[in-house]
């Protein structure tokens, strides 16, 4: 069955999860709702972990923008010892202007009053923080999905193992009847070997789906983010799953693709695009900075007396800076800004089709997931009624071994058919929750 079947990157990727992480402690055991695993995830899953570190990280990208416009002081100390000072000429004779020792202490300031791509700056820094806010509404939208799923696969395969010992039970008491009725020579020996063949196989198939079972769990264990080691029950039931979904109300909404976080990102995206348009624009206007400076000079031809004599000074002034010419380059580099805008835009569009077509496969595979299910409903009641007739008959000599043994598999065929129809119900109904903006 599909929903069974693992690829080797999953095993890969539990194994080195496994090895990467410390030994935990082996008490340590949960009960947990479908809800609790996915708030487990949003904890402990690396992909949200992580993703909650860029927004704090953002946060500081932001402190730092915003910095650039606050005062900028420094302070600097020099010390200079002239080996060979410089000489002027001046009327016929060489003079030295230098003395030999000197030494400065000074401290600067410098206070940005206006430049507009700080100002455009300040603008995308904030939206590149609201950027990984969204990402991380992503992940965590992508881990309760991958949780829920495998939660209910799960829960699936408890209930496949439910079916495969309900069909074990009865065919046990066929079977201890048949080898009865055997020795007593009412049946053949080889109507005692076709039942034995198939409770022997129904016995490996229970311990094959027990064992893809605990796999099941250490999949979801390590969708959660939990370590392998640790134990999880699980406290919600199939019943407790509510697929009687109105379909039509959902189809009506025509403005879910807002609800869906790939379209806000798509749409952070054009506004940062946007913001780098207007920086761009902002670099043909005009800067102006404050700044200020004071400082001590010592200066002695004899290092002994270089600190009995300081010279200070002290100015303030401003600075402005006028754009003229740069070969056109500012020109050019607002040209490609537009074209990036207009890609952006071209992407939401694209992005607001995708996600229509999107929700409506969704939503027909979920109608047309429940109609499978109910069909194979219908055929597992059909297959044990049948099953039951075909017992009567043989029991009362009007039908064959045969028959009983035909019944038996077409029940074990019905009870796969609707697990697996079972598991792509649920399937369906998360993904048809995810296209319509309902998981946040």
């Amino acid at each position: 069955m599909k929903y069974l079947l693992f690829t080797a990157t999953f095993f890969c990727a539990i194994a080195f999860k496994s090895y990467a992480q410390e030994t935990p402690p082996n008490n340590q055991t949960f009960n947990f709702t479908v809800q609790d695993c996915i708030n487990y995830a949003y904890e402990h899953q690396d992909s949200v972990v992580n993703a909650k570190l860029d927004v704090k990280s953002a946060e500081y990208k932001v402190k730092e923008t915003t910095g650039i416009g606050l005062p900028q002081i420094s302070g600097q100390a020099t010390f200079q010892d002239y080996l060979k000072a410089p000489l002027v000429i001046f009327g016929g004779n060489k003079f030295s202007i230098y003395q030999k020792y000197s030494n400065n202490f000074g401290l600067n300031l410098n206070q940005l009053l206006f430049d507009g791509t700080y100002l455009v700056g300040l603008k995308a820094s904030k939206t590149y923080k609201e950027l990984s806010q969204r990402s991380y509404t992503r992940s965590k939208i992508e881990a309760n999905v991958s949780v829920t799923k495998a939660y209910y696969q799960v829960l699936v395969s408890n209930e496949q193992v439910r079916l495969l010992d309900a069909n074990i039970a009865q065919l046990k008491q066929q079977v201890d009847q048949t080898v009865a009725q055997n020795k007593q020579g009412i049946v053949e020996k080889i109507d005692v070997d076709r039942i034995t063949v198939q409770y022997n196989n129904l016995i490996t198939s229970r311990e094959n789906t027990i064992r893809l079972l605990v796999l099941n769990y250490q999949f979801l264990k390590f969708q959660m983010g939990m370590p392998i080691e640790y134990e999880v029950t699980l406290k919600d039931k199939l019943q407790d799953v509510n697929l009687n979904e109105t379909v039509n109300d959902i189809a009506s909404d025509t403005t879910f693709y807002r609800k869906r976080i790939e379209y806000g990102l798509t749409e952070t995206s054009l506004k940062l695009n946007e913001l780098d348009l207007k920086r761009k624009k902002a670099q043909f206007l005009p800067s102006l900075s404050f700044n200020a400076s004071t400082a001590l000079n010592y200066q002695d031809n004899s290092f002994s007396n270089l600190y009995n004599t300081s010279y200070p000074s002290t100015f303030i002034g401003l600075t402005l800076n006028v754009p003229i010419f740069n070969g056109n380059q500012r020109i050019n580099q607002v040209r490609q800004s537009q074209i990036s805008v207009l890609k952006s835009k071209n992407d939401l569009g694209n992005v607001k089709n995708a996600l229509s077509l999107q929700a409506s496969q969704a939503r027909i595979t979920f109608i047309n997931g429940l109609q499978s299910l109910n069909n194979q409903k219908s055929n597992q009641t059909l297959a044990e009624e049948v099953l039951r007739v075909s017992k009567v008959k043989y029991q009362q000599g009007v039908g064959s071994s045969i028959e009983v043994t035909q019944a038996q598999t077409a029940l074990e065929d019905a009870d796969n058919k609707y697990i697996q129809g079972l598991y792509d119900a649920l399937v369906s109904k998360v993904d048809l929750d995810k296209a319509y903006g309902r998981i946040q």
